[in-house]
């Protein structure tokens, strides 16, 4: 092998967090601000990139660091090292609620494509790179753009995702259509495609948006219940706008609908 042989365990339901075991000189790489608490004798180096490469030059530092600032994420990683005599834990939780997938990269045949911030860490020796889309169509509509994250190695990778995470096996030629940001991941051997949801009434009034993404088989796929950016709007939608009030806070309607909802700021 060539990533480093790590024992891990899942804590929590909604809001998880992995706890890494460590054996002395182990190391686990992980996303700058994912750790939760480590055991002494750790040591915490900040790198350029993910570190999979040994001995690496300046240039290819700098193109590692540079692949993920295209998928949106920070120059460095964090990589932390049993420097002690005895096994070590250092635990990771993910940045907001959902479920921690845990991903033996051999068994998938060495690789996996993920949203673009689906990464939380993983053994060192796992490379943390970009995959293109090649498909105009897809780059477009698709829902992550033209590049995504890939985890490729032999070792053991951790994705995060939003709400439950369903995971479905599909037959050669079977097609799941998903939801453009309901996908946390999938195998090297799925066909990623988009398709026109259709219908005038659909379209402007479904909620769906305007295409979803089709998966076709054989392979496996990460489907995730409530993606960052749908949480995200449902808050922004109900925060108070400017003021401190909110939308039809000064109206008798919106009085009447805070006195039903049981608010008695009214």
């Amino acid at each position: 092998m060539n990533a480093h042989e790590i024992d891990y365990k899942i804590f929590g339901d909604d809001m998880q967090c992995v706890e890494i075991e460590l054996d002395p000189q182990e190391t686990v790489i992980a996303e700058a601000g994912s750790l939760m608490y480590m055991d002494s004798n750790i040591k915490m180096e900040t790198i350029f990139g993910d570190g999979s490469s040994q001995n690496q030059g300046i240039m290819s530092k700098l193109f590692s660091a540079g692949k993920r600032v295209l998928t949106g994420e920070s120059l460095f990683m964090t990589t932390y090292t049993n420097q002690g005599i005895d096994k070590r834990h250092a635990t990771f939780a993910a940045p907001y609620p959902g479920k921690i997938v845990p991903i033996d990269l051999k068994t998938y045949n060495g690789k996996i494509i993920c949203q673009k911030d689906a990464f939380l860490c993983a053994a060192k020796g796992v490379n943390i790179g970009i995959e293109f889309q090649k498909k105009l169509g897809t780059g477009f509509f698709g829902g992550e753009g033209f590049i995504m994250q890939k985890l490729e190695g032999d070792g053991w990778a951790f994705m995060h995702a939003g709400g439950t995470i369903i995971e479905r096996d599909l037959q050669p030629g079977e097609v799941l259509n998903v939801d453009t940001g309901c996908i946390v991941g999938f195998t090297q051997t799925i066909n990623y495609d988009i398709k026109f949801v259709g219908g005038i009434k659909n379209t402007l009034f479904g909620g769906e948006g305007f295409f979803f993404a089709q998966l076709s088989g054989p392979g496996k796929v990460w489907i995730q219940s409530l993606p960052f950016s749908r949480l995200a709007d449902r808050v922004l939608a109900s925060a108070p706008s400017y003021g401190g009030k909110s939308k039809g806070e000064g109206s008798i309607l919106g009085g009447l609908g805070r006195m039903l909802d049981g608010d008695s700021r009214f």
